[in-house]
């Protein structure tokens, strides 16, 4: 959850994807914006790329509101973290016309140095509106290290085709440096029997859009503070 003001890249500069015969070549964007306390705003699309020359496309495009429900030990606090995401489904570029809609919910708790993250997704297809369900349990593991491991396990089904998806990632963090992380995965799946993998690169950048009210007046307040503090000291050396 990106605090206020607080602005999150994440972009995967090239990956590739390959299900069944078509192979592909993918961009995920997102872009993470902290309007106000406990809230933020989403915009996901991934940039596609055929590698057998089909037509440029924009997928999974979406505006999603993610609030959090409960503070917990995301935020340095105790029992679970509780957050829901909604909003609505894009038209894509040469995909899927028409609107949708999905919600999420995310639950986070953490054990040691285990941390779990549950995704619950109820989403209504572009134009058509099908019933799907997705649902994913996200482990990363601090082992003290700037790199920790994480892995996920992920099953979605279109209740309407009865078309079913199960996955498996595994893959690195590197927490380079405050506020900027790389990412590295791959991914096997099986999408209604059809096998799939695609292997991921990526990175995380957080960025001040700008100071909260609040923090400015903190702030001030501190610098004003540290000001009185250097004329005493002036004053008491002379």
């Amino acid at each position: 959850m990106a605090d206020v003001g607080e602005f999150e890249l994440e972009l995967g500069p090239l990956q590739y994807q390959q299900e069944g015969d078509e192979k592909s070549f993918l961009t995920p964007t997102v872009l993470n914006l902290g309007v106000i306390p406990r809230m933020e705003l989403v915009i996901d699309f991934v940039p596609l790329y055929p590698a057998d020359g089909e037509p440029y496309q924009v997928t999974d495009t979406d505006f999603f509101a993610k609030f959090l429900i409960r503070k917990g030990v995301l935020q340095d606090e105790t029992g679970p973290s509780l957050a829901v995401e909604a909003g609505p489904l894009l038209p894509e570029v040469n995909g899927q016309k028409g609107f949708g809609a999905s919600a999420n919910l995310i639950v986070s708790e953490r054990w040691a140095g285990l941390t779990l993250h549950l995704n619950n997704e109820a989403e209504l297809s572009r134009s058509e509106l099908n019933f799907g369900w997705l649902t994913s349990l996200i482990g990363e593991m601090d082992l003290g290290a700037p790199i920790r491991p994480v892995a996920e396990v992920s099953f979605e089904i279109d209740v309407n085709s009865g078309e079913k998806t199960f996955g498996a990632l595994g893959g690195a963090i590197w927490n380079v440096t405050e506020g900027f992380d790389l990412d590295a995965a791959g991914r096997i799946a099986s999408v209604d029997g059809e096998r799939g993998f695609d292997v991921r690169l990526g990175l995380t950048w957080a960025v001040a859009a700008w100071t909260p009210a609040g923090e400015e007046s903190k702030e001030h307040d501190k610098s004003g503070q540290e000001s009185k503090e250097h004329d005493k000291h002036e004053q008491a050396t002379r």
